[in-house]
């Protein structure tokens, strides 16, 4: 099969047809190419925060880590082409993009509209610290385009959305509410760390930015934090630029070294990831301990037909709610061995989490279980172990734990 790639960025030029083999490709190749100096094939790691420059005013492109990296600078030109953009903006944990992005767009009177089933930590930034600083935010149910519309107003300035949400795995209709967010003038963030540019693109689905927690799936082995933005918006992406310097949240060239060589295998790993999640679901939906399945790969899941269309694969992601509640969550989680009870996902060992005592823990109970979040919901990141070897132990412990 033939990879036809455009001048410049090594995006591929290709149909639908050759869009895997092309993404294999890009993940491997994106990014500045073998050093100049020495011929090495990885970006050498820079861990250097000082350059000497050659003159006053003159300079090879970097002065100081904080506002520039040659490896950090590698990694953004890589984590750009695989989403046809300029460099991405890499900074030192999702959460710290997520911040950089809303201290780059919001002032003192804008408003945010945003999904009302995301991350824990996005809760808290938009509730507990930028409402300090007169900056509103609207929880509304994305997947529900009269409730956006609705919540839309001349004073949002940001629409962010998780789609697969976390930890329901929710989904939005990107394409759909990128044609509200504009209607109103607003940009449209879409947090894609469940799936990566791997499996979906949301700035081919019209979104404005990207959102990521490179510490999941893009790392993929549990060793790194960094965040990630990115946007084919050149004067954004100037201004964070400009307030990564200013706030120095700009990720650190160990851990950009690392997570670029975790890319390389991102699409290889994603597929292995998703194969098995499928597997796995299947066998939850059929347990008699599992009350309900939420995976996006299963014909059973409500919005089957939009994760067909805006997703290329399901992702490594489920969540599912056990009979008997929290008591039984419990137990089940501390009678698994293989699975390890941690807040991560996309990593190479499986990971189970319970939500309602960990990643949400700060969402009131009743918020929590109106979102169906409730004290049985596992969240179950599927690793690279033998699928086979996944289930049994998932069967065991459902056994175990008395559901």
């Amino acid at each position: 099969m033939t990879v036809r790639f455009s001048a410049g960025d090594l995006r591929p030029a290709s149909d639908d047809a050759t869009l895997n083999s092309s993404l294999a490709t890009l993940a491997i190749h994106a990014g500045p190419g073998p050093d100049p100096t020495t011929g090495a094939i990885l970006p050498p790691i820079c861990q250097s925060t000082t350059f000497v420059q050659a003159g006053v005013g003159r300079h090879k492109g970097y002065t100081y880590t904080r506002t520039g990296n040659p490896t950090v600078a590698a990694l953004e030109q890589a984590l750009g082409a695989l989403e046809g953009a300029p460099p991405a903006v890499c900074t030192s944990t999702g959460m710290s993009a997520l911040t950089l992005l809303c201290l780059a767009l919001l002032k003192a009177g804008d408003r945010v509209v945003l999904s009302e089933i995301v991350y824990g930590g996005t809760v808290r930034l938009l509730r507990d610290i930028l409402s300090n600083f007169g900056v509103a935010a609207t929880f509304v149910d994305t997947a529900d385009l009269v409730a956006v519309k609705r919540a839309l107003s001349e004073r949002t300035r940001l629409v962010l959305v998780e789609s697969p949400a976390n930890p329901t795995l929710r989904l939005t209709d990107l394409r759909a509410v990128s044609e509200l967010a504009r209607a109103a003038g607003a940009l449209l963030a879409v947090d894609n760390t469940f799936l990566t540019a791997a499996l979906q693109e949301p700035l081919e689905c019209g979104a404005d930015i990207s959102v990521y927690s490179t510490t999941k799936f893009i790392e993929g082995h549990n060793s790194t934090l960094g965040g990630a933005l990115v946007s084919r918006d050149t004067d954004l992406l100037e201004r964070l630029r400009l307030l990564q310097g200013a706030l120095g949240v700009a990720q650190s060239p160990f851990d950009a070294w690392q997570t670029l060589r975790g890319l390389k295998t991102l699409p290889l790993r994603i597929r292995e990831h998703t194969r098995s999640a499928q597997r796995v679901a299947r066998f939850l939906e059929e347990h008699r301990a599992v009350a309900a399945v939420y995976y996006p790969g299963l014909e059973s899941f409500a919005q089957y037909a939009l994760a067909r269309e805006q997703q290329r694969e399901a992702g490594g992601v489920i969540a599912f709610d056990l009979r008997g509640g929290g008591d039984v969550a419990v137990r089940v989680l501390e009678s698994l061995q293989l699975c390890s009870l941690a807040e991560n996902l996309g990593s190479v060992e499986s990971l189970v989490t319970h939500p309602a005592t960990m990643t949400h823990s700060q969402i009131p109970a009743p918020e929590r279980a109106r979102l169906g979040i409730g004290d049985g919901l596992v969240r179950l990141s599927v690793g690279l172990e033998d699928p086979v070897d996944i289930i049994a132990d998932l069967d065991r412990a459902l056994n175990a734990g008395g559901a």
